[in-house]
Formats: C-alpha cells, structure tokens, sequence
C-alpha cells in the first residue's frame, strides 16, 4: 500500500548543512476524491497530477528552493521521484528501497523511517547531487543516475518533460501554470487565536511557508489579532490570514512569490487552505478551484494599487 505523504516540516537544510525535521504529524489520511486533481501547464504541455502526487512534487521543489539550489536541481530531483515512485512515498520497492526516491537503507541512505519521510529523503537526494560536480549542465538523467547508481540509467529520461513543466511552473519561473480543483470541505476549527495573533490553521501555514522557503517578510496578524488596515469583512481581522511580502515588485521577486503561491495551492487540501492572492491573480478552493487563476480585481477603496492588487505581497487564508 501507499504510505501517505506525512507531511510535517522542513527544519533546515540550507548552506550546505543538513538538519531534518519529520513531518509524520500533519498529514490527515483523508482518502482523495476523485474529482481533486492539480494541473501544470507550461509551454503547451500540461502535467496532471492527483493532489498526493502534487504535494510530493511541491515538496521536492520547495526543498530546492529552501536550499538555494537553482531549478536545474528540481527537474533532476522530479523526474528521479517520477521514475522511482510516480511521486509517491511507497512503503516497498526492489530489495530494501522505500519512498519516493526508492533509497535503500543497506546502502547508506539512512533508516526506514528516515527514508520514508520525504523531507528527509529529498534532502538526502539534494545533499548527493549537490556533491555531484557540474551536475546543472548535465543531462537530466545523467545527473539523476549519478546520484542513484540505478539498474536502468536511461530511464529517467523518460519523464524530463513532465519534471521540467512541474520544476518550471513549482519554482516560480512560470507564472499562475500549477492550479487544483480542491473541494471545500474542511471542518470546522477553533477560532481561539495563538500567541502570534492568528489561529491554529493559519499559524500552521506560516511555519510551515517557513519551514520550507527560510524566513519570509510576514504580516497581517498580531499578538491579539489587528483592527484596522484591511477592507472591511477581512480575514485578516479573523487571524485567518497570512501576508508574504516579496519588495520591490520586479521579476525576481515576482518568480519568489509564485513559487510560494503554487506551493500553497498543491498544499491547500491539507492545510485547509481557502485563497491565495498574487500578482493581481487569485485561486479559491471549492467550486471555483476548477477555473484555476482568475485575475483579482480587488474592492474599489483608496491605496496603493501594487499592494490592493497583491502584487508585492502573497496573500492565503483559511477555512474558519
């Protein structure tokens, strides 16, 4: 059977020093519907993915941008995962191989548990390639081999098209190209705010923008939650909401801030997530997730239009 993803979060595993936190605690078992589904297109070609998959591949991306790495690394890293697993975090394989990249403990890779918890199997993937010299030039597959040391070398170059479109859409390099149709069916949540003035939905969404993409520029929420600054019936006024900035607005920051909205749209079904906001383009979870991004005209009201229109900030907030 499939071990679900398990999500918990990425501690640290930046400048070359690795340190890992399991994520076994976040993850509901919740079986998926089948009319959830997440979809890059990039370029022409369009990727389909069930949301399992998708939050394995939206993991595997943030970790390479949490640790610098170019996108190079998370094309390498996908089409690895595509081959090995088809992005899922598989409790069995060839031998002793286990997860997404199908390490196998007897080789060094780690313990079962380790490698089955997929922040730290792709990190260990990273930590390989990263020692792999000239690895950005190479061919995906062999940049990919080298790091496995597989039976079938060629093989991952048979999904460097699909590991391209995801690392291309994932990482921010390709603007509102990764959507999914999540139902509205989260529970109901307490409403008592944390100590950083959000409650326990949204204050599990900020560490964890965190815990995987490195210290962010947060705001809209404080201890004892805000009362003025929002339109009116604002969420953020619920401490439902979280504000990522990305100053200045230019194409750098731009590329930043669509990796983190991607990245909480292939996470929303897990994290309870009902809109996210950017660059003037805006996805909700529900019946509406099926249009994908729409661009956001926001409520006529005074201000500065690159902040009314997100467009140097991510904004997502949850369910209630």
């Amino acid at each position: 059977m499939r071990v679900g993803t398990g999500v918990a979060l990425l501690g640290a595993a930046a400048l070359g020093v690795t340190a890992y936190l399991g994520w076994d605690v976040l993850r509901d078992s919740t079986p998926f519907l089948g009319s959830e589904q997440c979809v890059a297109t990039v370029d022409g070609r369009t990727v389909e993915l069930d949301v399992e998959q998708a939050e394995n591949a939206a993991l595997i991306t943030g970790i390479a941008i949490g640790r610098g790495m170019p996108a190079r690394a998370a094309t390498i890293a996908l089409a690895t995962a595509y081959q090995e697993s088809e992005l899922y975090n598989i409790d069995y394989g060839d031998r002793d191989s286990l997860g997404l990249f199908q390490q196998r403990p007897s080789q060094g890779w780690g313990s079962p548990e380790e490698v089955l918890d997929p922040v730290y199997a792709a990190n260990k993937f990273y930590d390989e390639l990263a020692d792999v010299s000239g690895y950005e030039a190479m061919e995906v597959t062999v940049a990919a081999q080298t790091v496995q040391r597989s039976g079938f070398p060629d093989a991952y170059a048979d999904h460097e098209d699909d590991a391209r479109v995801l690392a291309s859409a994932l990482t921010g390099n390709s603007r509102a190209t990764f959507t999914c149709t999540i139902d509205d069916d989260a529970e109901e949540a307490s409403d008592e705010l944390t100590a950083s003035g959000l409650v326990r939905r949204a204050e599990k969404v900020r560490r964890e923008v965190e815990n995987v993409f490195g210290q962010q520029s947060l705001g809209g929420f404080a201890p004892g939650g805000v009362r003025e600054g929002h339109m009116k019936g604002s969420t953020h006024y619920d401490g439902r909401a979280v504000d990522i900035f990305f100053r200045p607005v230019n194409d750098a920051n731009k590329v930043r801030g669509w990796a983190v909205a991607h990245y909480l749209v292939a996470m929303a079904d897990r994290l309870d997530v009902q809109t996210v906001i950017f660059d003037g383009r805006i996805w909700k979870s529900g019946w509406r997730s099926g249009s994908g991004w729409r661009d956001y005209d926001p409520p006529a009201r005074s201000g500065d239009r690159a902040v009314l229109e997100h467009r140097d900030h991510v904004h997502v907030d949850v369910f209630d």
